[in-house]
């Protein structure tokens, strides 16, 4: 994502003015030697970023569209979003707020103009006041984040329309973990919304501690006595940190700070903000491992066939590369490292009672959706994501390593301190949901009961 959560540079224009890249740049860090890692790679054989077919849900949409099945409505105020929302199955209890002018329609975002982000498992919508184009990001399953624009002037015949190269200078860098994903930021921002780059900035997600996260977002919410940088616009650009941020703490109601009349919601949940950071990652994650691994078994093939080696010769650098991004997935999807939450979270919207209903239930009623947020912030620190189609697109070989590592964690057998998080019970408890949930595990999650696990 872009902005303060960076979130598609879109191409609004037929040739966007340097200065504009370069402000974009600076506010995400790539001047700063996180440029653009591994654009050369997915751009070309196995991956064929730019080239290969896409199927996400903009891609499905467009699809619908020009069959008759769908249409979208335009209305004079907010242009396609309601109807954009309701195609793409985006909850408007989704909406987070973030005011950092570091998107490519940043002359519309400011504090009193806040830009929203409204996102589903695997769709991100922008949208801005008086905005040129609603900016979207969806989840492909075989190519990571993919981007798109739809133009908010009315027509019979609404198209997105995607867009590549400017988008990839930031969502194609190391802070996208080198593939076309998202990010998400928290930075100081003045009155006009410009970052305070002498402050510095912030890469968030789930394991970034609470103090850090926020700045540049409207935050609705009430957290108890922890802080954070939400709600914070700076008065003068010669401040450090520690910033006095009191105002900005456990802020129910935003209508003193915008009209928030102008959005389909008044909230910037801290409930929703918290699944976004997760989720970002979360996806950057699995196209890592779903691209590496890839591309070692396209060089291993290539190297196979120079050498006149079989074709099913493994070669250790191929495992290696496999192996070292399963691990990375595994750790993060079984939340290794997250910050830990020292007071109740509630949020302002129905947000957290709908996404949890929207995932499935074992027989005891549980769900990986279902929320704790006194401790951390799930009640079984398992990605919902297990379920996308994102982790069920991954190579066989790298989906074989993730599934026989999380059995290992989950089954006691692996007990290391990146894994000490997680209690007995927690491992028992995931293990059962994810049995009777989440179909093809290999046979050896249904070999033993959970009584005569080691973990019991």
């Amino acid at each position: 994502m872009k902005t303060s959560a960076e979130f598609g540079s879109f191409d609004i224009s037929q040739s966007i003015p340097q200065w504009i890249v370069v402000v974009i740049a600076m506010a995400t860090g790539m001047l700063a030697g996180e440029g653009r890692v591994g654009a050369q790679d997915f751009e070309r054989e196995p991956i064929n970023y730019l080239t290969a077919f896409t199927d996400n849900p903009v891609s499905r949409l467009e699809v619908r569209l020009e069959q008759g099945v769908a249409r979208l409505e335009h209305d004079e105020q907010r242009g396609y979003l309601n109807s954009l929302l309701k195609e793409l199955d985006v909850p408007v209890s989704s909406q987070t707020l973030v005011f950092s002018k570091t998107s490519l329609q940043r002359n519309r975002i400011a504090p009193r103009t806040p830009r929203a982000i409204y996102f589903n498992d695997e769709m991100y919508v922008g949208f801005c006041q008086h905005g040129e184009v609603l900016e979207l990001s969806a989840v492909d399953p075989g190519l990571g984040a993919v981007f798109y624009t739809l133009s908010q002037e009315a027509t019979d015949t609404p198209k997105p329309i995607r867009q590549n190269d400017n988008c990839l200078l930031c969502h194609g860098s190391s802070n996208t973990r080198g593939v076309p994903g998202h990010l998400v930021r928290s930075v100081y921002v003045d009155a006009g919304g410009l970052p305070v780059l002498s402050m510095g900035t912030h890469r968030i997600d789930h394991s970034s501690p609470i103090e850090k996260r926020w700045g540049g977002w409207y935050v609705t919410g009430t957290h108890g006595n922890q802080s954070h940088l939400g709600n914070l616009v700076m008065t003068s650009t010669r401040q450090t940190e520690p910033v006095n941020n009191a105002a900005g703490q456990n802020v129910t109601d935003l209508d003193s700070r915008f009209k928030t009349s102008a959005y389909l919601s008044p909230h910037s949940d801290l409930i929703a903000l918290m699944v976004l950071e997760h989720q970002a990652e979360a996806h950057n994650l699995l196209t890592r491992a779903n691209f590496q691994t890839r591309e070692a078994l396209h060089a291993e093939a290539g190297l196979n066939r120079d050498l006149k080696e079989p074709r099913e010769h493994r070669w250790d650098s191929t495992t290696t590369r496999i192996k070292h991004a399963s691990e990375s997935l595994v750790k993060y999807l079984l939340f290794s490292g997250e910050a830990p939450i020292t007071s109740k979270l509630q949020g302002t919207t129905a947000f957290a009672n709908e996404f949890s209903q929207r995932g499935p239930r074992d027989s005891k009623g549980r769900s990986l959706r279902d929320f704790d947020l006194e401790r951390r912030l799930f009640k079984y620190p398992c990605s919902y994501l297990i379920y996308s189609r994102s982790f069920d697109a991954l190579p066989g070989e790298a989906r074989s390593v993730v599934l026989r590592r999380m059995w290992e964690v989950l089954s006691g057998a692996d007990r290391s301190r990146e894994f000490s998080h997680l209690s007995d019970e927690d491992r028992a408890a995931i293990l059962e949901i994810l049995r009777e949930t989440k179909p093809d595990l290999p046979p050896e999650w249904h070999q033993v009961t959970v009584d005569e696990l080691p973990v019991k």
